[in-house]
């Protein structure tokens, strides 16, 4: 009797620990989009421009319903002031655009359960959170050539006068989190797709995050070039004007198509599970 209380326990409570564990290999395509300061409203949810993107992960499965993702997602983000709904963030004019390469770990949950090696649970929508690790560098357009502007310091980074305002570095954290779907083409290969959020800890994604510095100070200490992409209004605008938003940390958004491969067992693949909860 207590060895039936026990199996029982285990079939009812840990039903996914039944099955086998597996490492899965995939590729995918997909795009990317930016949230932030230059993004064409700040009333809404709002996407700057979508770039495509391509991401590779290993997946590891214990069970039909947890799921162990380390993947890496290499993209680009723009966005541009002249796509913006507010005629004053038009007149900012500001622009920029930046190569994006993510690596992340992400727990998935598949909520029908996902099975593929006995092909007993073929399809599951998922949802998954995580963290990750990325790296970004803002440049913009300026006589007819891409400038890189964390260098130049456009809010003033790094001068003597501004001591609150420190040089940003070109890579930050990430904290996905998204949802998607996945299907078992055969107890081999795997198709699906997702699309995730990523909240982070920074806010010059953009190169834009708090006040103007006045140009005559900029073109002084940090040369033409700063002063000219600082500013590209075309009007005087004086120090501690507002330029971004340093409230709200820049975010983006990464979805996919994806196929994947099992690095499963052969043996019995054709067969039912050879274990399971004992029928009644």
């Amino acid at each position: 009797m207590k060895n039936l209380i026990y199996t029982l326990s285990i079939c009812f409570l840990f039903p996914s620990f039944l099955s086998a564990q597996y490492l899965e290999v995939g590729a995918g395509f997909g795009s990317t989009s930016y949230l932030g300061d230059l993004s064409p409203s700040t009333k809404r949810l709002s996407m700057g421009e979508q770039r495509y993107a391509v991401n590779g992960f290993v997946r590891y499965n214990p069970n039909d319903y947890l799921a162990l993702k380390i993947g890496a997602t290499l993209g680009r983000l723009s966005a541009r002031d002249v796509d913006a709904e507010d005629a004053s963030r038009k007149a900012r004019a500001l622009q920029f655009k930046s190569v994006l390469f993510e690596t992340a770990v992400t727990l998935e949950y598949n909520i029908f359960g996902y099975e593929p090696k006995y092909m007993s649970r073929r399809f599951s929508p998922y949802v998954f959170i995580g963290v990750g690790f990325f790296t970004f560098n803002p440049k913009t357009i300026y006589g007819g050539e891409w400038v890189e502007l964390q260098p130049l310091g456009t809010e003033g980074q790094g001068l003597a006068d501004f001591p609150e305002k420190k040089p940003y570095k070109r890579f930050a954290f990430s904290f996905p989190i998204g949802g998607g779907l996945k299907y078992a083409v055969s107890d081999r290969l795997n198709i699906g797709g997702e699309i995730g959020l990523r909240g982070t800890t920074t806010d010059y994604i953009d190169d834009v995050s708090t006040t103007y510095v006045s140009s005559d100070v900029l073109n002084e200490n940090n040369g033409p070039v700063s002063a000219a992409l600082s500013n590209r209004s075309g009007k005087s605008i004086p120090t501690g004007a507002t330029r971004g938003n340093p409230n709200n940390n820049d975010w983006y958004l990464v979805s996919s198509l994806s196929i994947s491969y099992n690095l499963i067992n052969s043996g019995n693949k054709r067969r039912r599970r050879p274990m399971g909860c004992p029928t009644f």
